[in-house]
């Protein structure tokens, strides 16, 4: 098969196209013919800075059609179109070559969906779980009408993580504020289903959040807590929670305490890869089912345009993510 292998840590050139043999699913695996692998920044992240054991293909994310399996699973699996999570995750078989092998339960039924859907949810819409879920008064599960009742705020409606956030607090029903950089980007925002788009260089985000909620939101989606910090604190409603699934705008966030303690506000930080069990399973069931019932789109029409490459150029499209490229950056793996 045809893969993109590292052996070292660097810049995208040390991604090389090498052919490697086909893996034999061992007991609860399966094999995937991949068709599409997403690229997501902490793929760049894991190039850059964690030495592989040996050798790693790199991808998290991807969709294709299972092509065998192994002891203990399902032979009715086989021939079945499914996205795949955490593919790379302590493990050297990525998404982005002609097969993967992952544990079954890493390999889940796509129902309609596209396989550029698909190689969309993972990292980003599993984030955004656990973001909408994690606070002392969110739901545990999305679904149809869990969050009629409550507001979210999205800090950077127009990056994956945010883009995802919007589209399930919205199939959830719930209302959505982003902010956004600029016009572009609120058009973004818009297309994804936020409800209302605050441009933060030119409004005042407190004020035009209050005008909307005025008791506060329910949980706000944070990508630079360092930045935001003090307009969180302002905005965050009675038994309300921030959660923080980036550090863009600096390393280190400062919270004023009592004014945090008052209305037991909640700063909950979020690593899709680590966090519990029993939430993970919850995310990739709500994800799935949100995909499945047409609650999550791909595309500029969606707010998340696609930049597609084909596997011999996987290094162009780890340099584009590393660009901060707005929108979904793909890599064709096959014909699956």
């Amino acid at each position: 098969m045809k893969a993109i292998v590292y052996e070292r840590t660097g810049d995208p050139s040390v991604l090389q196209l090498v052919d490697r043999p086909v893996p034999e699913p061992g007991a609860g695996e399966v094999l995937v013919r991949m068709a599409v692998a997403g690229v997501n920044p902490t793929d760049w992240k894991s190039r850059r800075n964690s030495p592989p054991d040996g050798w790693q293909i790199p991808g998290q994310d991807g969709a294709g059609v299972v092509e065998a399996a192994g002891a203990g699973v399902d032979p009715d699996l086989i021939g079945e179109r499914v996205w795949v999570w955490e593919a790379a995750w302590q493990r050297p078989w990525g998404t982005t070559a002609e097969y993967t092998l992952v544990p079954v339960r890493q390999a889940v039924r796509l129902g309609g969906a596209s396989f550029e859907v698909g190689a969309a949810l993972g990292i980003p819409f599993l984030t955004a779980h656990r973001c909408l879920t994690a606070g002392e008064f969110m739901p545990d599960t999305l679904r149809a009408g869990a969050l009629a009742d409550h507001t979210v705020l999205v800090q950077g409606g127009a990056g994956a993580v945010g883009n995802a956030a919007i589209q399930l607090a919205r199939w959830a029903d719930a209302t959505v504020i982003a902010t956004v950089s600029s016009a572009e980007k609120a058009q973004l925002a818009a297309s994804a289903g936020a409800s209302f788009v605050i441009n933060y260089r030119e409004q005042d985000v407190v004020e035009e959040v209050r005008k909307i909620a005025p008791d506060g939101v329910h949980t706000i989606v944070e990508v630079s807590p360092a930045r935001n910090a003090s307009t969180d604190v302002q905005v965050l409603r009675h038994g309300g929670a921030v959660c923080m699934y980036a550090d863009d705008g600096g390393g280190e966030v400062s919270i004023p305490i009592r004014a945090m303690m008052a209305p037991n506000a909640r700063w909950q930080f979020v690593l899709v890869y680590t966090e519990p069990k029993s939430a993970k399973a919850q995310g990739v069931k709500d994800v799935a089912a949100a995909a499945s019932q047409g609650g999550i789109r791909v595309g500029a029409d969606a707010g998340l345009p696609l930049h597609h490459y084909p596997l011999a150029e996987a290094a162009a499209a780890h340099q584009a993510v590393e660009d901060s490229a707005v929108g979904k950056v793909l890599v064709t793996t096959s014909d699956a």
